[in-house]
């Protein structure tokens, strides 16, 4: 499992020192919006209060804790699976980069009150109206390499 810790650990630092350096190193949280390289890659500020995509957001202080503890029971519920699994490399490797996305959300909650989202990506005519960070790309990459490591084995036995 220390391959897990490892990425984990990589990947909350790069996502929570990334954020810090755009929000308020680069003042977008004021700013609002910065070009880097357009329309490709813009900088927009965007507080994630809800789930994914803003999903069910409000200024619920309740839906806030509640999406913070559920990170962090989401996170020790895959590490324990992944450790029962017998830790292959490649769950390991995947554990890692959906548990560091996860708890570095659940930190941006915990300190700004919501996610801070700022990458914005369009292309080819195509004006993206979300945004996203280092954690939600790490959770995607981790979910997907979880499917992908599992190789499609099923816990239930078939007749």
């Amino acid at each position: 499992m220390r391959v897990a810790f490892w990425i984990s650990l990589i990947v909350l630092t790069t996502d929570q020192l990334l954020k810090w350096w755009v929000v308020v190193g680069l003042n977008l949280r004021e700013r609002l919006y910065i070009e880097v390289f357009p329309p490709y890659l813009t900088l927009t500020m965007a507080w994630n209060r809800g789930v994914n995509f803003g999903l069910f957001a409000d200024e619920s202080v309740l839906l806030r804790w509640a999406l913070v503890v559920l990170a962090v029971a989401v996170t020790v519920w895959v590490w324990r699976w992944v450790r029962r699994e017998g830790a292959p490399r490649g769950m390991q490797i995947a554990l890692g980069f959906l548990a560091g996305g996860a708890l570095g959300n659940a930190i941006d909650r915990v300190i700004w009150g919501a996610v801070a989202d700022f990458l914005n990506m369009s292309c080819c005519g195509w004006v993206n109206p979300w945004a996203f960070n280092v954690a939600d790309i790490a959770i995607f990459v981790g979910a997907f390499g979880l499917i992908l490591a599992t190789g499609g084995k099923t816990t239930r036995d078939d007749p």
